[in-house]
């Protein structure tokens, strides 16, 4: 199981949102941490612009997308985007996708959520179209992407082509898109998924659809926050955790997920304790089939001081947990 983190940009002045991305990632690729995930959170930085300046910073590291929201944009954009930033960043870019929430999609962008998972399937084979674009065109000349389908209409030339093979990870929660995202994609990306679910419900459907289309083994990514500290403060961190994070929680698709696990809330997802606690946690993950763990570092302290040096500790640990999961 490969140990990666979540990058992304602060709230705040953009300016110092820039200088943050670049100190976490400059930490990360000197850790030997295996990827840093960014977020597209719906009111601040580009996802996928923010991965192209960390490939600029760095040398080895996968940069990934955690979730980039499919509807916010064209397929062909998407597909541009990507494979443009794939390129400079030297065939790094793993791209989490997917359709969102009603809250994201509906209420803020004021676009329709009523078929999310033919939506992502249909938009899942423009984006696979454009991948063979280039490797279809022939001698000199242009590729293209020809798909008609229930949702998409497109005949685009095309000349960006993956330097490196593009995994494409889907943010697939229920049965039917755990079997698009098996069918059609690379992985899963997951939030609010414990070992139960992973283990009972995530790994056995995508590997499964995976399978009966002749596909490799897909990625599980699990999304874990995590905070070092002692037995003690386990039950102030987990009521942090739920005042700070527990927004996105309340979507529909994340209730339905708690369904499958033994948690209720994100202070239950997690990661809690001294050294020894969390790495016997996210063996539980690795033991029930993720192949790659995405921590959100979650720090706790009184002032900034505090933070900072818990931030710091964990950073370390992180490291080493890293060199011994690689």
């Amino acid at each position: 199981m490969r140990i990666g983190v979540m990058v992304g940009p602060a709230r705040g002045d953009t300016a110092r949102k820039v200088a943050r991305l670049r100190d976490d990632i400059a930490w990360a690729e000197d850790a030997g941490i295996a990827t840093a995930w960014v977020p597209q959170i719906p009111d601040n930085m580009d996802a996928l612009q923010c991965v192209t300046l960390l490939g600029t910073h760095t040398s080895r590291i996968e940069l990934g997308t955690a979730i980039v929201t499919l509807p916010a944009q064209h397929p062909v954009a998407l597909a541009r985007q990507a494979l443009s930033a794939h390129a400079i960043t030297g065939g790094r870019l793993a791209l989490g996708v997917g359709p969102s929430h009603h809250w994201i999609v509906t209420d803020m962008l004021g676009l329709p959520y009523a078929r999310p998972a033919a939506y992502t399937r249909d938009y899942l084979q423009v984006l696979n179209a454009a991948w063979r674009a280039t490797a279809e065109a022939p001698a000199a000349g242009l590729g293209q992407i020809d798909v008609e389908n229930e949702t998409f209409t497109v005949h685009n030339p095309f000349d960006v082509g993956p330097v490196a093979p593009l995994p494409v990870l889907l943010s697939a929660l229920g049965p039917v898109m755990l079997r698009i995202a098996g069918e059609h994609a690379d992985g899963t990306v997951l939030w609010m998924a414990d070992e139960r679910a992973v283990g009972d419900h995530i790994v056995p459907k995508i590997s499964k659809a995976a399978q009966d289309a002749g596909r490799p083994a897909p990625r599980v990514v699990a999304g874990i926050p995590v905070t070092l500290c002692s037995p003690s403060q386990v039950d102030v961190a987990r009521e942090r955790a739920n005042r700070f994070l527990a927004e996105a929680e309340y979507s529909p698709n994340y209730q339905r997920l708690l369904e499958h696990g033994d948690i209720e809330d994100v202070g239950g997802l997690l990661a809690a304790g001294d050294e020894a606690a969390i790495t016997t946690r996210l063996r539980r993950f690795a033991d029930a089939g993720a192949t790659d763990i995405s921590l959100q570092l979650f720090p706790i302290g009184d002032g900034r001081a505090e933070l900072l040096a818990n931030k710091d500790r964990t950073r370390q640990f992180v490291a080493a947990l890293a060199a011994e999961f690689a």
